[in-house]
């Protein structure tokens, strides 16, 4: 065996040798068109995959605070509730004239005739 500068092979030029170096060049660029038509699918599966997160986590906050502002407000219609409730009926205990009566003796110290009032003081109050 000599030095590689001795070697002098040449190729066989047939139709088949030709052949079978169009199909390996032909092969290498459907390797390369694959690769680049799944690194672009790939890219753009990576963003959508993203945009569609991104969908998803902002959404999940806007529902986390609908939550929470739709529970503040059932609380604020219970307490309007109660207080329409009560409204209600101090309304109706205010048509009745014997609660009228019992309010401004309470409250305003109104007396029948013949009738003395005496205040006693709250022990709570005082404290």
């Amino acid at each position: 065996m000599g030095t590689p500068a001795q070697r002098n092979v040449s190729k066989i030029q047939t139709t088949y040798v030709a052949q079978q170096e169009y199909a390996e060049i032909a092969s290498a660029r459907k390797k390369k068109q694959v690769i680049r038509r799944l690194s672009v699918f790939f890219v753009f599966a990576s963003l959508l995959s993203y945009l569609m997160i991104s969908s998803f986590l902002s959404q999940t906050t806007k529902l986390e605070a609908k939550i929470a502002q739709k529970k503040q407000v059932d609380n604020q219609l219970a307490d309007l509730k109660k207080e329409r409730n009560s409204l209600k009926q101090e309304i109706i205990n205010l048509n009745d004239d014997d609660y009228i009566a019992k309010f401004a003796r309470k409250e305003f110290f109104f007396s029948k005739e013949n009738e003395v009032i005496f205040t006693i003081p709250d022990e709570n109050k005082e404290k």
